[in-house]
């Protein structure tokens, strides 16, 4: 599994015209799924997420978390976080997950962080055309993969 993380001051989900998800300040966590994704990654990478500690603290230093701020979350499902450029200039997304092995594990993701997080987050629409919005704030983004834990 692959996460992009990034603080945000707002992000906005649009489908066909329409504003699906809204939110404030916290984080909006793009996901790609691969077929060997489990249990074990969706408990790690959430409780990774909600505990980062890359939010403000009042010396200014990075050292609160999405659960200690408050702060909201919007995920959303991203195959091309798998691309493999590789070969040529045409991207192959053949290690993202197909939606029948990937919707149950997404699905499970987001009960997942609503339970360590305490609270309902934001999504997208799997497979759905989005339009994504957001203003980066720092730009604080990061990225984690669940088969390289550094």
């Amino acid at each position: 599994m692959r996460a992009i993380i990034q603080r945000v001051i707002h992000a906005r989900i649009t489908i066909d015209g329409s504003v699906k998800s809204a939110m404030g300040n916290g984080l909006l966590v793009l996901l790609g799924i691969e077929d060997s994704d489990g249990p074990e990654d969706i408990q790690w990478l959430s409780n990774k997420i909600v505990n980062l500690r890359i939010f403000d603290d009042d010396a200014g230093v990075m050292n609160r978390s999405l659960v200690e701020t408050g702060g909201e979350l919007m995920l959303v499902s991203q195959f091309t976080l798998f691309a493999s450029t590789k070969k040529g200039n045409r991207p192959s997304y053949s290690r993202a997950s197909k939606p029948d092995t990937a919707i149950p594990i997404y699905e499970a993701m987001i009960l997942q962080i609503q339970k360590d997080l305490g609270r309902p987050i934001q999504t997208g629409v799997f497979a759905a055309d989005m339009k994504v919005e957001l203003l980066n704030d720092g730009p604080v983004t990061i990225g984690i993969d669940t088969r390289n834990k550094e």
